[in-house]
């Protein structure tokens, strides 16, 4: 688990050093004056959301975003489309919380834009690592009160079992 952690933060930090390189090719371009897609609260919200309003609406769609991520790849669900599913609601939730906090929804997300923006962003951090956290753990431990108990996975692939 900490080496699945550790990869995707070095991941994201490599991925803001690629767009922190594409960036700095427009003249005056500054990560620490832009925000450089940084998440953040109050003065840092894209449209000035409080601490508050920031925490909450990163539990509940990362919440969302999870139960879907879950439901989706549950064995009772249909084979071959969690993808979509889960890239929809994931376009969805950007929708609707950009204008909240830039959308986090993954700490390893939030890190790698927080350290090449190396100011304000490294401060309120602790966020967009503390929400995604408590809302993956709701859906996690409630996941099986919503859905149901899971089943055992199929012996077969339910592709085959059907053509029988």
């Amino acid at each position: 688990m900490i080496a699945y952690i550790v990869t995707q933060v070095v991941a994201a930090t490599v991925a803001a050093l690629v767009l922190l390189g594409v960036a700095h090719g427009q003249d005056g371009f500054s990560a620490k004056d832009s925000g450089f897609a940084s998440n953040g609260y109050g003065d840092h919200s894209p449209s000035m959301y409080n601490l508050g309003a920031v925490f909450l609406v990163e539990i509940v769609l990362t919440a969302i975003f999870l139960y879907v991520i879950i439901g989706s790849t549950d064995v009772r669900a249909p084979a071959g489309f969690a993808g979509i599913a889960i890239g929809f609601t994931l376009v969805i939730i950007h929708l609707v919380s950009i204008p909240v906090s830039n959308t986090s929804v993954n700490p390893a997300r939030s890190t790698g834009p927080a350290i090449m923006q190396h100011d304000w962003a490294l401060g309120q951090l602790w966020v967009f690592w503390l929400a995604p956290l408590i809302g993956a753990a709701i859906a996690g431990l409630s996941y099986r009160y919503i859905a149901g108990e899971r089943m055992e996975p199929p012996s077969e692939p339910l592709a085959a079992a059907a053509a029988t």
